[in-house]
């Protein structure tokens, strides 16, 4: 016997009149009222054959005819239904229950001829089946629906299961008659469905809940909504629950998946540093997608070096920049973090990375055994944690192979699939992307550290003008190098410069520009120009050079800056100061007073067309000097302001030594003294004099014979400081310098003696005129003094003040 006959044995027979016998009366009515179909339902359920009814008005088919209300709401309607009183074609009256719908032009068979309007007409006349051929019926239809359910009583108890139930659950409907959810199925959610049950009882309003649980029979978890119903009898008294379930693990994963890729591009990337970005992406895939991960990259990135593109030959050497385990501690790590360990080919990093593709390596005996001559601490590890399954990704970006990740189960029973390949690929390339980025910028970085430590002044030398300390800290990897920089600069006479200053940018460019900026202080600050000289000459270079930039089409081309200058002069205990743009120094006086210097505001250099002014004050000895940048005292949870009020506070604080309170103070005004938002440049200078021990001063007569008597006090000035060698030399300068002034100069003319690390003798005369070194001929009578002065001498120069010139020579006092 075929499965075909067979099924035609079982099927019930169906009578040859059965469409007359289960059909029911069907009309249709145009839009003016008349009958146009009729069919043999209506035949039977009214006595008229078609031929006699088709054709003639609807109505005189009515017991009772239409009234001109219900006409008129019935055109409002496109459906209606309730019970009508017709009349049979033997005259007896027959109540039926009709349902009309409104005919349309796409109705099902709708005459083309009629258009819009009119109705569809039917009426149920088979016999009605007796209550226990429906319960059947009922029963049937449950037990066959393709959804999950079953019927549970008051009690909670299981009284019905329908097929698809049993098949989920594994179990029989006799099996699991009179059982509970939550004895049913072992899980901590059947406990949890059972309290939804209990309220559906309590409330007599449906539950609807979702659950993931492990259902016996089942590879992995599943998850389900489960919707719970109140069954009630005819009376509305609550007879039991019915539950319907629908499995939507696949949706469910689909869900987690997104979820896991959303979260990898919010956390993955947060800083432009390499580990940081490579433990981000450890920490998004455990647990949502592995117990496990290693994220393994090739020596090279952290060298510096550059990378080649395509695929690497095993064996390959890797270090280890981050790992994750739902363990503590990620016992399963063979590699310590941060070692370089070597992968034999066949392993699942190894083998990913020659071929350039993810694979999904099942954890066998045959493999072990693999492992286990080749690397055998490892083979150790998995068999120790029970590792099953792996997954292992190459790690490329814009072409260039940066590393492995690896992503292992050992507590989650399910393997990788091919999904779970997908997902962690795509976590892997956008990881990938943050980590090249970060590798690139780190390059760009170390270039900027480089270009500018190489700019900024190491430890400042001796200087009997002030007592320094600094500090430079570069900012965050996620600002980038900035271009903040300080200098202290020698100047004529023992006095010297202190110089802040803040290139607007980051990167390569911006420590360029604070280069070349700081190579231009220094050379004009060589000429001994007036701080707000300075910072006009500096204004016009900034502007040329963006300028330049603009023509060359460079990108960010603008560039300013702000800058800070500062002489102070020993001797005089005089400091003149003046400012573009920057924030102004904060003062701190012997007394432990602390205020912040009124210094004439000018523009940031770049600007133009604005002048620069000048402050000066007179310096207590012992005074402190303040010079900062501003990511010193701004930041983005305060004001400037608070800021300078707090470093007001710390200043104001009894310290020790300068480089304390240099620390004091950055780690009090900075939340994270090593990761700052922005350089921080920090310069503090206390102030020194010379007294009249280390200084000598004469007026000098404008003749000639004067020459002769300065050339005398000079020298007894050398014996009583003890430098008897130096007179020779002293002599000879001071001679030539007085000569010069006395004879192209004018009055009033000075020599003073200061007595430094080396001796300085300086001329001051009322004359803007600067004598000029030339080479004298044979034949020449004069012109070899300043050559003379220059060969005797460390140095020699000329600055320029407001009442005239000094003229400069400083003489070496250490013995040849």
């Amino acid at each position: 016997m075929t499965p075909t006959e067979t099924a035609s044995e079982n099927r019930v027979p169906w009578p040859e009149d059965a469409a007359a016998a289960a059909g029911s009366a069907r009309v249709t009515v145009d839009p003016r009222g008349n009958v146009t179909g009729w069919n043999e339902g209506a035949r039977r359920l009214l006595g008229y054959a078609s031929e006699e009814i088709v054709g003639r008005p609807v109505h005189e088919l009515l017991a009772e005819g239409p009234s001109a209300e219900s006409v008129r709401f019935a055109a409002s309607l496109r459906r209606w239904d309730g019970p009508v009183t017709l009349l049979h074609q033997d005259g007896h009256r027959l109540t039926v229950r009709l349902l009309a719908h409104r005919r349309t032009k796409n109705s099902v068979d709708a005459d083309s001829d009629t258009g819009e309007g009119g109705w569809f007409l039917f009426s149920a006349i088979s016999p009605g089946s007796s209550p226990s051929k429906d319960d059947e019926l009922v029963k049937w239809a449950f037990a066959g629906s393709p959804t999950t359910a079953a019927l549970y009583d008051t009690h909670l108890r299981l009284r019905l299961a329908n097929a698809d139930m049993e098949r989920v659950i594994g179990l029989s409907q006799e099996v699991m008659r009179g059982l509970r959810v939550s004895e049913i199925v072992a899980d901590p959610q059947a406990a949890r469905t059972e309290r939804h049950m209990r309220r559906v009882l309590e409330t007599g309003e449906a539950e609807h809940v979702e659950v993931t649980l492990r259902l016996a029979g089942h590879p992995g978890e599943s998850t389900w909504t489960i919707s719970l119903l109140p069954v009630r009898d005819g009376g509305g008294t609550l007879r039991g629950v019915l539950l319907s379930a629908q499995d939507i693990t696949e949706e469910h994963r689909a869900r987690n998946r997104l979820a896991l890729l959303n979260e990898a591009s919010i956390r993955i990337g947060s800083t432009l540093e390499v580990p940081r970005s490579a433990q981000e992406l450890a920490d998004v895939a455990v647990p949502p997608l592995a117990d496990f991960v290693t994220v393994d990259l090739l020596p090279l990135i952290e060298d510096g070096e550059d990378l080649r593109a395509g695929p690497l030959s095993s064996p390959v050497r890797l270090r280890r920049v981050a790992c994750r385990s739902v363990l503590e501690g990620c016992p399963e790590a063979v590699v310590p973090q941060g070692e370089v360990a070597t992968y034999p080919e066949g392993s699942p990093a190894a083998e990913c990375l020659a071929t350039g593709r993810p694979l999904i390596r099942k954890v066998t005996p045959d493999a072990l055994s693999a492992w286990e001559s080749n690397a055998p601490e490892r083979a150790r590890r998995v068999r120790k944690f029970g590792f099953h399954s792996v997954l292992a990704v190459p790690m490329r970006a814009r072409g260039i192979t940066l590393g492995a990740v690896t992503f292992s189960r050992h507590r989650r029973p399910e393997p990788f699939e091919q999904d779970d390949l997908l997902l962690a690929e795509e976590i892997t390339a956008r990881a990938a992307v943050c980590i090249d980025n970060a590798r690139r910028y780190g390059r760009e970085r170390r270039t900027s550290l480089t270009l500018q430590s190489s700019f900024l002044p190491g430890r400042p030398p001796r200087q009997a003008a002030v007592e320094i300390a600094s500090r430079y800290l570069p900012a965050s990897a996620r600002a980038g190098v900035g271009g903040d920089w300080f200098d202290v600069i020698p100047l004529s006479g023992a006095r010297v410069a202190l110089v802040v200053g803040d290139v607007v940018g980051h990167g390569i460019q911006a420590s360029a520009a604070m280069g070349r900026l700081r190579t231009a202080v220094r050379t004009l600050a060589d000429v001994d120009l007036p701080p707000d000289e300075l910072l006009t000459h500096l204004d016009d270079l900034v502007i040329r050079l963006s300028a330049e930039a603009d023509s060359a089409e460079v990108p960010s081309g603008d560039i300013g800056a702000t800058m800070l200058y500062v002489v102070y002069d020993p001797v005089t205990r005089r400091c003149t100061l003046a400012r573009a743009g920057h924030p102004v120094p904060a003062l701190m006086t012997p007394d432990g007073a602390v205020e912040f210097l009124d210094v004439p505001v000018g523009p940031p250099l770049g600007v133009g067309g604005l002048p620069f002014e000048t402050a000066q004050l007179e310096l207590p000895v012992g005074s402190v000097l303040t010079l900062y940048t501003n990511g010193l005292v701004q930041a983005r949870d305060r004001d400037p302001e608070e800021g300078a009020d707090r470093l007001r506070e710390v200043l104001a604080r009894p310290a020790g030594s300068l480089e304390e309170t240099c620390d004091t103070v950055l780690r009090t005004l900075l939340p994270d003294p090593d990761r700052p938002a922005d350089d921080v440049a920090l310069l503090m200078a206390r102030t020194r004099a010379m007294d009249e021990a280390h200084v000598a001063t004469w007026d000098v007569p404008h003749e000639a014979a004067a020459v002769a008597k300065v050339r005398k006090d000079a020298c007894l000035q050398l014996d009583a400081w003890g430098l008897e060698d130096a007179v020779f030399i002293t002599e000879l300068v001071v001679s030539e310098l007085v000569t010069n002034a006395i004879r192209y100069g004018e009055a009033p003319i000075r020599l003073r003696l200061i007595r430094d690390r080396n001796l300085i003798i300086e001329v001051a005369d009322g004359s803007s005129t600067a004598p000029h070194l030339r080479r004298a001929r044979v034949s020449d009578e004069g012109g070899r003094g300043l050559l003379l002065v220059a060969q005797l001498t460390q140095g020699w120069g000329t600055r320029q003040t407001y009442t005239g010139k000094t003229i400069w020579a400083e003489q070496s006092l250490t013995p040849v």
